[in-house]
């Protein structure tokens, strides 16, 4: 009877929870409606957080599922950027310094090498870190803990890469004391999934570990992954119908009959850790490692002067531009349907523009520089580069107070450098490339403001020099953390308390004319000091029925990248401009769970909300109504995430195995920020203090539901097969907050159909797919072991399902239909085969 008690107050709690109305706002000159939140709605339809592979290892019932299943949606458990997940590496944490994300990029294709990991989800207590609100995952490069021996398998896929070869060879722990293990894999496709993109890629790893005594192991693991590829865009829906392909792609066109992209993406940034295990005695360890990453990343783009924009997608292109009848309309239809070659790149006209543009660099205002005559450059391919140096170092202790209790603690310290700027990548035929701000040229007439660096004024570059901007995003962090674990006979308990430290500042390379004071050199240093505390409880109703509540408080320092202003070309931070201190982000979360656990059945119900306050949005783009390029910064965001989550699995005898998960949220913004829009090319501020009446519009960009039925069949003869079906809802565009302020409906009636357009939120149409899986390995003489899974996504090729899409912020109340929204299509049928051979 208890169980079915609790069942009815878990669901009580969380439908009270989930079914909160929330208020509206006026404005004195205009109504603008605020999205209200009742149960009717509830009752009806329901994107670099995104679920990935890391999650599947997880022991939580629905985490498991959810991140089988849901990534193809890009759906993100609780609606969490992926930054609010912490990923580590022998208890180093990898999460980027800047942003806070991982890149699972940075060990792409050391699947075998990555597979033994240790996640746990949520607010759950962790042996190595305090973690963060999506959990924590700490991969392990032990040698001594890999399997020994060989494993070679090959891939075929038909997503971002067609193939891919893999081998990793492991000692074990040998007698002397000595393990090693060393992996390598090759990915490469010609062209992926979308016309247009290729991938190259290279993977290498190794590990040793000495074993000095019982009580003392040293280990050195070093690796890296080498990616080249192309990349795909996003574009309008007017694109996609024109060109009858929902994954119309404008970076590429053909040069001499070869598909050549203009977005192309290179990245290795190896990595060397170096880990002591001390054992110190039976209830003691201390577990000690340093790390250094160093490398190279970039992505290119193309960049013009005086030219006509080479986009294919630029909108002056579309017939939408024209009135329809006009024949500009009619043509431009016409060319977009049936000439591959018009909607791509075309990259004979840049060649041909670059040696028809005969120009002699004139000295002139008492401007110092290049006498030179030769083909100035109105195309190149630029690359925009992002090279890293960063030293870790984390030393974790564990000690066990008794049988049933547990102490952890811990200490990070991260030193991180990335050095960004621009080079030319290819001059198109041409000479040089003048390094001047051709939008500074536009706005000013003054040669002293026009250049980019003033130091080496009307400076003609060539391929491999540096230009444009030249800086050095530095961070310094550390913390640490102790954290508790008890467990009696009803009850179990944690808590744990986290303080930290985190300083950053910019230093310029090169000095800007628009800003000469504060472009070169080393900026004021920001310093924070943040803090975090959590606690839990596990109820044990009996030994198979459970309570779980969680809880968190935390603040979190501002990220370099949300911190400036402009820092591509000087050192003013978003204070500078607001008039506001930068100050940590707040954040509060609680979770409560029902969890149910036998030995063939085990479901978990969970209810959760998190509130993220003091948050800084920041963009640059052009602003049609100020007729400039804007640096658009919204602060005091405030965000709420709350709903639920099931998760279940089944044993249906010995070989059938039932699993269900369902994930139902509201992610939404919870206040009214302000703006502050300054202008990119000088000091000047354009608007203060602009209120934003988005409270209560949904985040967007990712399903705030999701769900999947699965049935596997695990079969006696070493096989196995299993499907799957999802469900996606509630999937909202990302919104442009500059359409959701007083100024941009003032000059409209009230009762103008506009209105509406202008303010509301666009939700996409639900969609389903159906997955296939199964396997087969076969045990050969010699402990030789010869196998392949294979997984089939969307069987049904459904290539109308939108995942996501967002409002450009480049924006025209006099034609709002002008720049409309982007989407991404979720991809047809797509499949992995690998087979493998270990031995």
């Amino acid at each position: 009877m208890k169980r079915y008690l609790l069942l009815v107050v878990a669901f009580f709690i969380l439908q009270n929870i989930i079914s909160q109305e929330v208020d509206s706002v006026s404005t004195p000159a205009v109504q603008i409606p605020v999205i209200t939140l009742t149960e009717s709605e509830l009752d009806g339809d329901i994107q670099d957080y995104d679920v990935s592979g890391l999650l599947q290892s997880s022991e939580d019932v629905f985490v498991r599922n959810a991140g089988y299943n849901f990534g193809q949606a890009r759906y993100r458990i609780r609606g969490y950027d992926n930054q609010n997940m912490f990923v580590l590496i022998n208890g180093i944490k990898v999460n980027d310094a800047e942003n806070g994300r991982p890149y699972y990029s940075n060990w792409g294709g050391l699947n075998d090498a990555t597979r033994n990991e240790v996640v746990t989800s949520g607010l759950s207590f962790s042996d190595y870190s305090f973690g963060g609100l999506g959990g924590v995952t700490n991969i392990i490069t032990r040698a001594s803990e890999y399997r020994k021996g060989t494993s070679i398998s090959y891939s075929l896929a038909n997503k971002n890469y067609r193939n891919r070869a893999m081998a990793t060879y492991s000692t074990g722990m040998m007698d002397n004391g000595w393990a090693f293990t060393v992996s390598a894999s090759a990915r490469w496709a010609k062209e992926g999934y979308v016309k247009g993109t290729f991938y190259e890629g290279l993977a290498y790893f190794g590990a040793a570990e000495k074993k000095l005594n019982d009580h003392h192991s040293l280990a050195l693991t070093a690796f890296g992954s080498y990616s080249k590829s192309g990349r795909a865009g996003v574009a309008t829906l007017e694109a996609y119908e024109l060109s009858g392909d929902n994954y119309y792609n404008p970076n590429w066109g053909y040069q001499n009959g070869e598909v050549r992209n203009a977005r192309v993406g290179t990245y290795h940034q190896p990595r060397f850790l170096l880990s002591h295990y001390w054992q110190i005695d039976n209830t003691m360890k201390l577990t000690t490692s340093a790390s250094y990453v160093f490398g190279r990343g970039g992505t290119t783009a193309l960049n013009w002067y005086d030219a006509a924009d080479p986009r294919p997608d630029y909108y002056r292109y579309f017939p939408s531009y024209y009135d329809e009848g006009d024949y500009m309309y009619t043509y431009l239809t016409e060319m977009w349907k049936n000439n591959e070659s018009y909607r791509q790149l075309d990259w004979d006209s840049f060649y041909y523009a670059n040696r028809k543009n005969l120009y002699t660099i004139k000295n002139e205002s008492g401007i110092e520089g290049n006498n030179l005559t030769g083909n100035r450059a109105k195309y190149i391919i630029e690359e925009r580069r992002n090279d890293l140096s960063r030293i870790d170092i984390s030393s974790v202790f564990t000690k066990d107070l008794s049988d049933n209790a547990k102490l952890v603690a811990g200490i990070n310290y991260m030193s991180h450098k990335t050095h960004y700027y621009k080079v030319i990548s290819d001059l198109l035929g041409a000479d040089w490339w003048l390094d001047i701000d051709q939008f500074a040229e536009r706005d000013f007439s003054d040669d002293f403001i026009i250049q980019n660096d003033i130091d080496n004024p009307n400076r003609a570059v060539k391929e491999g020099d540096i230009f444009g901007y030249d800086y050095v995003a530095n961070v310094n962090s550390g913390d640490a953390f102790v954290q508790g674990e008890a467990k009696f006979s009803k009850i179990d308990l944690f808590g744990g308390i986290n303080l930290s430290y985190t300083e950053f500042w910019r230093k310029g390379n090169m000095r800007n004319g628009k800003f000469p004071e504060t472009s070169g050199g080393n900026s004021s240093k920001q310093r924070f000091f943040d803090y975090a505390l959590k606690a839990g409880v596990n109820y044990k109703i009996t030994g198979r029925h459970f309570i779980l509540l969680n809880g968190i408080y935390s603040t979190r320092a501002p990220y370099f990248s949300d911190a400036y202003v402009s820092p591509r070309t000087r050192d003013a931070l978003i204070s500078d401009v607001t008039g506001k201190d930068l100050v940590s982000e707040k954040i509060f979360s609680g979770d409560l769970s029902y969890y149910y656990r036998s030995p063939i059945l085990q479901v978990k119900i969970t209810g959760y909300w998190t509130e993220f306050r003091d948050g800084i949005q920041s963009s640059n783009f052009y602003h049609d109504e100020l007729k400039t390029f804007v640096n658009y910064i919204m602060t005091d965001v405030d965000q709420v995430h709350y709903g639920g989550e099931f998760g279940m699995e089944v044993k249906m005898g010995p070989a059938f195995v039932l699993t269900g998960a369902a994930g139902y949220g509201k992610y939404l913004y919870n206040n009214r920020p302000n703006v502050t829009i300054a202008q990119d090319n000088s000091s000047e501020i354009l608007v203060k203090d602009r209120t934003v009446y988005i409270k209560n519009y949904h985040i967007g960009g990712m399903p705030e539901l999701a769900a999947t039925l699965g049935l596997k069949y695990n079969a006696p003869k070493y096989w196995f097969i299993g499907i799957n079906v999802n469900y996606f809802d509630q999937i909202y565009v990302t919104l442009n907050p500059e359409r959701r302020t007083e100024e941009m409906v003032a000059d409209f009636y009230e009762t103008d159909p506009q209105i509406d357009e202008i303010l509301g939120q666009e939700k996409l149409d639900p969609g389903f797919t159906i997955d296939l899986f199964g396997g087969k390995s076969w045990r050969l003489s010699g402990g030789y072991t010869l196998g392949f899974t294979l997984s089939i996504n969307n069987i049904l090729n459904n290539k109308d399902f939108i995942t996501n899409g967002f409002e450009q912020y480049r924006f025209d109340r006099t034609d709002i239909n002008k720049f409309p929204s982007k989407y991404y299509y979720m991809y047809g049928t797509s499949y992995f085969l690998n087979l493998y051979f270990r031995f």
